[in-house]
C-alpha cells in the first residue's frame, strides 16, 4: 500500500492536479537545498517526491487555495 493515501490528502488539497504541483515543487526544492521539515528518520518515503507528500499530511506545507482564500 503507498504512503500516505491519496484519500487523506485529497481531504487537505482540493484536486489531484494541485497535488502533483505542490509535491513536484516541494520535492525540488528538497533536492536543491536538502532542508526538509521533518528529521530524516521520521519519514517512511526514501525519495522526496514521497517526502513532499508526507510533509503535506502532517500539515508541515500550508496550501493556500486562492480562489477561496483558504
Amino acid at each position: 500500500m503507498i504512503y500516505p493515501s491519496i484519500d487523506k490528502l485529497l481531504n487537505i488539497v482540493s484536486s489531484k492536479y494541485e497535488l502533483v504541483h505542490i509535491a513536484a515543487r516541494r520535492s525540488k526544492e528538497m533536492t536543491r537545498d536538502e532542508h526538509y521539515q521533518l528529521p530524516l528518520n521520521e519519514y517512511k518515503s526514501q525519495k522526496n517526491s514521497g517526502r513532499a507528500l508526507e510533509e503535506i499530511l502532517e500539515g508541515k506545507l500550508k496550501v493556500v487555495d486562492k480562489e477561496n482564500n483558504k
